[in-house]
């Protein structure tokens, strides 16, 4: 996206990433809907734009403050809250065969910073990173691929908007498209056509809303990811 079609830069706030961050918690909240005991399958597929747009937030902040190092406390915020998730996530969802997806953001923060920066320190936290990712795949949520995606963001972030089918595929890699395909449901078909436009949608949104004023999503949003998981809980107990 080159001349006018490249992404804000500049250190006023960005409406646009604001919204972009509240979409991507919406989508998650539709997706975890399917916890609390009604027959929900459909909200499969808007959920599948919940991580793509984490990780594009992600490479947006990054592309904003590419000059500066990276922030102790974003790292430390998200590695916090993976801790103090990891229960209220493993309540509602209890065949849970992964941690929740805040550790697999944390390293993908890593691993797009190391790419970003040529600091020996950076460098370095990334390929630490990415082994952790390697070897612990399985553990992860959306895995090795789910830890690269917010690099393939941040590759694509000024570049044409054909460019975004790199996150795409990155985004497909990471949500079990082989088992999706196999399924060949259309909830499952349909899942995989939103990971594979989530990234260009978000791109867009990224650069024709920034006259969008949604609430500021600041460092309190954090709170919301362990609190959803309770509130979800709470309806299905509710509800059962």
């Amino acid at each position: 996206m080159h001349g006018t079609g490249t992404m804000p830069v500049g250190r006023v706030r960005d409406g646009a990433l604001d919204l972009l961050k509240w979409l991507a918690l919406l989508s998650m909240v539709l997706d975890h809907l399917r916890y609390v005991g009604l027959s929900l399958d459909g909200l499969y597929v808007p959920g599948r734009l919940a991580f793509p747009w984490f990780c594009l937030a992600i490479a947006a902040n990054l592309h904003r403050a590419k000059n500066a190092p990276v922030s102790g406390s974003y790292l430390g915020w998200l590695l916090l809250f993976s801790v103090i998730s990891e229960v209220p996530y493993r309540m509602l969802i209890e065949d849970a065969d992964t941690l929740n997806v805040l550790p697999t953001l944390a390293l993908g923060l890593l691993v797009a910073r190391g790419w970003q920066q040529k600091a020996l320190f950076d460098r370095g936290l990334a390929l630490i990173a990415v082994t952790i990712a390697a070897v612990f795949s399985a553990q992860l949520m959306f895995g090795l691929f789910g830890v690269l995606l917010p690099l393939a963001m941040l590759l694509v972030f000024s570049r044409p908007w054909y460019f975004s089918v790199l996150p795409g595929l990155v985004c497909v890699a990471a949500n079990q498209w082989q088992i999706l395909l196999d399924s060949g449901t259309p909830v499952a078909l349909l899942g995989l056509a939103a990971c594979l436009i989530a990234p260009l949608a978000g791109l867009v949104l990224l650069r024709h809303g920034k006259n969008i004023s949604p609430p500021a999503m600041r460092r309190w949003a954090y709170t919301l990811y362990p609190l959803h998981f309770l509130l979800l809980l709470l309806i299905r107990q509710i509800i059962v």
